[in-house]
């Protein structure tokens, strides 16, 4: 395996504090999910992340099969409670896509193979 890319953000403060690129060109406030939060929180990160990720990888599969289309995917991603205390993150990625199929690109992105088995993901077309 060869390394393509790499990068860093530094946390302080953990849920309420903040979070930065070490070379500055990235600073949030983060705070705990809630509906009239002033910051960010990393269950926003991450469906950012991977909205961008797999809407990445369908435009990869897209241009591989030749083809022209616009896709747009919704990462909704949950924060449960579990019995024993702790907690888990699951997603629902709303794709909309013309021509290519979703599972193709549920194989190739790099979020999704990182999260399956670890979490619940559910794609849906709409």
């Amino acid at each position: 395996m060869k390394k393509l890319y790499e990068t860093a953000m530094i946390n302080h403060g953990g849920r309420e504090g903040e979070v930065e690129a070490p070379n500055g060109s990235m600073h949030m406030k983060i705070t705990p999910p809630g509906i009239h939060a002033e910051g960010t929180n990393p269950e926003q990160l991450f469906a950012a992340g991977y909205a961008s990720c797999f809407n990445g990888a369908l435009q990869h599969m897209i241009k591989e099969a030749g083809l022209t289309a616009d896709s747009t995917v919704k990462a909704r991603v949950s924060l449960y409670t579990l019995d024993d205390g702790g907690y888990e993150i699951g997603a629902i990625l709303e794709v909309h896509i013309d021509g290519v199929s979703e599972e193709e690109a549920h194989d190739f992105c790099p979020y999704s193979k990182a999260t399956r088995g670890n979490i619940d993901v559910q794609v849906t077309i709409v």
